[in-house]
């Protein structure tokens, strides 16, 4: 796993048959815990080479620890999993996403996402204008997390 960029929105120019005066890149940055966003900044800004490109960042960014694997949660995520999907290993990962937890975790709370969906091989289209899940797996990821949450409230 690795800190990564990746444009999002480019803008330029005011018209079709015109050269732009003016060009703008926003980049999303998915940064690693630990890393920090000047850091980010600065590779970037020695990446373009060119004193003419500013890098600045656009609002504030909110480092925080990753949740440590709690065996008292592993286990139960594993046996629901192997009860609804036999066979099928539980392999943790980090999300390369925003979330709101980071300010439960920055308040010593450790906090998970666990969703139990199960997306095409050729992927979900996340957060793109074909954004999809099949009917099937929304149904069974619902019935992963009701026993989830069941199971680790009940202390079971």
């Amino acid at each position: 796993m690795r800190t990564t960029c990746v444009a999002t929105r480019l803008e330029a120019g005011h018209a079709q048959n015109a050269l732009p005066q003016v060009a703008r890149a926003t980049l999303s940055c998915r940064l690693l815990p630990g890393v920090a966003a000047d850091e980010i900044q600065q590779t970037l800004v020695k990446v373009l080479a060119n004193e003419k490109i500013g890098v600045s960042m656009i609002g504030e960014f909110v480092p925080s620890p990753a949740s440590p694997l709690k065996p008292e949660i592993v286990q139960v995520v594993e046996r629901l999993t192997s009860e609804l999907w036999p066979g099928i290993p539980v392999i943790p990962t980090m999300s390369t996403g925003a979330t709101d937890s980071r300010f439960l975790r920055n308040a010593g709370i450790p906090t998970y996402g666990i969703s139990g969906l199960f997306v095409d091989m050729e992927g979900s289209g996340t957060h793109g204008k074909d954004e999809r899940i099949r009917v099937k797996s929304l149904y069974e990821g619902q019935e992963f997390l009701y026993r989830l949450v069941k199971s680790l409230s009940s202390g079971k």
